[in-house]
């Protein structure tokens, strides 16, 4: 398989071998964003005035199980390797090991070689892998905490209005109007249905990925990313609710479907929105 890749594309195999560790090393290491980010800002937030005591940094102390609180050895904490040996069990306590662990990286190592193939040897290719894996790391934890921090909403849109000031993927003024639009677009959608229900539809954090996407990509992809996003949580929602996994007032992350839609716009936007106006007749 990776040779065919690598002949396809007129790369070396082991670029590819290279890609794949490196997204199973970063999809590790966006676990711990993933776990402890969210610890330090709810403490930051709410439980420094009450003393208590601050969670582990980002990059230190070292891992433990949530459950006997040992620390993990080397060997047991090798990406998707150790799951599959422990058989997702904890060494010490035999506890469940989450699912999301192995799922990240996995997810990680296949959307980094996507990326890879997509766009071959070249600058951007960089660029759109940091972007790929801060998409990642938002989507989970507004999945499981319903937040998307400004400590990567943020410097996502630098980083983006920075990568087309220097000729990336699209030009600078559209990538300055896609970020103000992006952010608009869904403030608007915010204020109408705060109107007409009375209730917050979603959150800030949402305006301000949708800015970041539209600073990498430009204004011209925000209705693609806006379609793709609501279309797919519309079929999920739905989905959740036939089987019953879901309540009807349940609230639901967007982060996500946002995130989703942005990497595929990032990578194919191009050709899908050709799709959609043959589709529609233009």
């Amino acid at each position: 398989m990776i040779e065919a890749l690598a002949n396809a594309q007129g790369v070396d195999g082991w670029l590819y071998v290279i890609t794949i560790f490196a997204g199973l090393m970063v999809g590790s290491f966006l676990n711990v964003v993933i776990v402890r980010l969210p610890q330090r800002l709810q403490w930051k937030w709410h439980g420094k005035a009450k003393g208590l005591p601050k969670p582990p940094g980002i990059t230190g102390p070292a891992s433990r199980c949530p459950n006997c609180q040992q620390s993990i050895r080397w060997r047991d904490n090798l990406p998707l390797i150790s799951f599959l040996v422990l058989k997702g069990r904890c060494h010490w306590c035999d506890t469940a090991i989450s699912r999301r662990y192995p799922l990240v990286e996995a997810l990680c190592a296949v959307l980094s070689l996507t990326v890879v193939c997509v766009l071959g040897i070249q600058w951007l290719t960089l660029a759109a892998l940091a972007f790929t894996w801060c998409l990642i790391a938002l989507a989970f934890i507004d999945l499981e905490h319903f937040l998307l921090p400004d400590c990567i909403t943020l410097p996502l849109i630098g980083a983006g209005l920075a990568v087309n000031a220097v000729g990336g993927f699209t030009e600078l003024a559209s990538a300055l109007i896609g970020t103000a639009a992006g952010y608009g677009i869904l403030w608007a959608v915010f204020q109408a249905f705060r109107i007409a229900t009375g209730k917050d539809g979603m959150g800030y954090g949402d305006f301000k990925l949708l800015a970041a996407l539209g600073a990498w990509m430009g204004w011209q992809m925000l209705p693609l990313i806006v379609l793709l996003s609501a279309g797919t949580g519309a079929i999920i929602g739905i989905t959740m609710l036939v089987l019953k996994q879901q309540e009807r007032n349940q609230p639901v992350p967007f982060g996500p479907y946002l995130a989703g839609g942005g990497w595929l716009a990032l990578l194919w936007g191009t050709d899908l929105n050709q799709f959609y106006l043959a589709i529609a007749g233009l």
